[in-house]
């Protein structure tokens, strides 16, 4: 009897170690939907892209193992103050209605907001020329929070749950732009028809656009994004967020922080 309850002390020790060793774990949320250069899939359902990349080498940096974990971007933020996911990695900006709720790393890139139409040679994308068009833009996004407003008093405002299908519906001609990143755009027009072309960035407005991209965390893990902020630091300094830009072609295109 004296050695069952040992050999029960023992399994009871290793099995909280080993539920320890998992709570260690960070759960990185990305969106379900690719966006690439930043997020996708590949031909065997792993996860890839440079913001991939560069959440792995924060992770590594910090010492820490993580895991991938897709959301719905709609549903991302909930997730992650239910705890489901302990960080968001989503080319999520960092604006003030969102820390409002959740806390943010400092920024690990930006690029410019880009409105895509008809190859016509017509860069004039201000509100006044675009009046009586119809915009598609990704819903809950800072990109849907500059037409609101911008140009929702003039032009028609189409969302659409993930960028690809605004995408789609821009080559079917069912909208006549398309607002969004500039860089996950380009993927797009790699493969668009010949119809479609890059048009112009809008102009930046601080108040909608913010600082750039973080990573989003809850309010109560200041330890845990100081960590990653320093991470960010560490790997700007030491060029792996320029190494890793180079793998993807983004040399010169993303504002890396300084």
């Amino acid at each position: 009897m004296l050695k069952f309850k040992k050999t029960m002390l023992v399994f009871v020790g290793l099995l909280a170690l080993t539920n320890n060793a998992a709570l260690a774990d960070i759960k990185i949320g990305v969106a379900a939907e690719p966006y690439p250069p930043f997020t996708s899939k590949d031909a065997t359902g792993q996860w890839v892209g440079w913001e991939i990349d560069v959440a792995n080498a924060v992770c590594a940096e910090i010492k820490e193992k993580c895991e991938i974990v897709e959301t719905a971007w709609d549903g991302i933020i909930p997730a992650l103050n239910a705890d489901k996911i302990d960080v968001i990695a989503a080319s999520m900006a960092i604006t003030p209605k969102r820390k409002e709720v959740i806390d943010f790393s400092t920024p690990y890139y930006q690029s410019a907001a880009v409105m895509m139409g008809a190859k016509n040679g017509d860069m004039d994308v201000t509100p006044a020329h675009l009046a009586g068009k119809t915009i598609g833009v990704q819903v809950s996004t800072i990109h849907a929070a500059y037409l609101e407003k911008y140009f929702a008093k003039t032009s028609t405002v189409k969302t659409y749950q993930t960028q690809d299908e605004a995408n789609q519906d821009l080559s079917a001609g069912r909208v006549d732009y398309i607002l969004a990143n500039g860089l996950a755009l380009d993927a797009f027009l790699k493969s668009a028809a010949d119809s479609i072309e890059s048009k112009a960035a809008v102009p930046y407005d601080a108040d909608v656009f913010g600082p750039g991209v973080g990573f989003g965390l809850r309010k109560d893990e200041a330890g845990l994004t100081a960590k990653l902020s320093n991470a960010i630091a560490a790997l700007s300094k030491n060029g792996t967020l320029e190494k890793i830009s180079a793998k993807f072609g983004l040399s010169g295109k993303i504002e890396l922080p300084k």
